[in-house]
């Protein structure tokens, strides 16, 4: 991950109030299906871009950022306004309970996974400042879902095609529950919502652009 020198300097935050609020991956090359990927790959080979926009509630004093990593440089590329004609494609998918236990290991500041039930009444816990009635997925795995009905659905199994991705997290997901993800095609351009089906709201939206369609289509 590259960030500007001056980006470095935030000023003392809660990590119990970050959230993650956007999410851009550009794909240069196809991900490689075995492989150890950190920073970069040991050939220097360049496989994608991740752009992320985190939220740090009652921090404050940040700089604008530096390009080519400011979403200043792609605001009328990358705004999302969801159709409402009806979609070319739904998926309906559920998110399993065990995913939980990830959203524990994320929030815990010790190095050891607490037991759950301890965990969830100690005041300090970030369930209980961000008023949450128990463990959350991770934006991230809400944006799998969507993307993997993207390549199900229209990609037809080619996540090959796929060119860049970008997703706008609105709300919690609990683990468990069942979400939709509805596809509205433009072109090369996938518009896409995902909804917990339950609750009947929008959790994810955002964008997946297309090197090409499938013949298929």
């Amino acid at each position: 991950m590259k960030l500007c020198a001056k980006e470095m300097k935030i000023s003392r935050y809660d990590p119990r109030l970050l959230l993650h609020g956007q999410q851009y991956i550009e794909i240069y090359k196809p991900l490689p299906s075995n492989a150890s990927v950190t920073n970069y790959k040991e050939s220097g080979e360049l496989l994608c871009m991740n752009r992320s926009t985190i939220y740090l509630r009652d921090a404050g004093g940040l700089s604008n950022s530096c390009h080519p990593y400011s979403y200043a440089n792609y605001t009328k590329d990358h705004a999302v306004k969801i159709p409402k004609s009806k979609p070319f494609a739904v998926f309906e998918d559920c998110t399993q309970p065990s995913q939980a236990c990830s959203a524990d290991q994320v929030m815990c500041k010790e190095s050891e996974l607490v037991r759950r039930d301890h965990f969830l009444l100690s005041l300090n816990h970030p369930l209980n400042i961000l008023r949450f009635s128990r463990p959350i997925s991770h934006g991230l795995c809400t944006l799998g879902f969507a993307v993997r009905a993207i390549i199900k659905c229209i990609c037809r199994g080619d996540a090959n095609i796929v060119k860049n991705i970008s997703g706008r997290f609105l709300l919690h997901v609990y683990p468990g529950e069942t979400l939709i993800t509805e596809m509205w095609l433009e072109g090369l351009r996938i518009m896409y919502q995902a909804k917990v089906k339950d609750r009947n709201q929008a959790v994810l939206s955002g964008f997946v652009d297309l090197h090409r369609l499938t013949s298929s289509l």
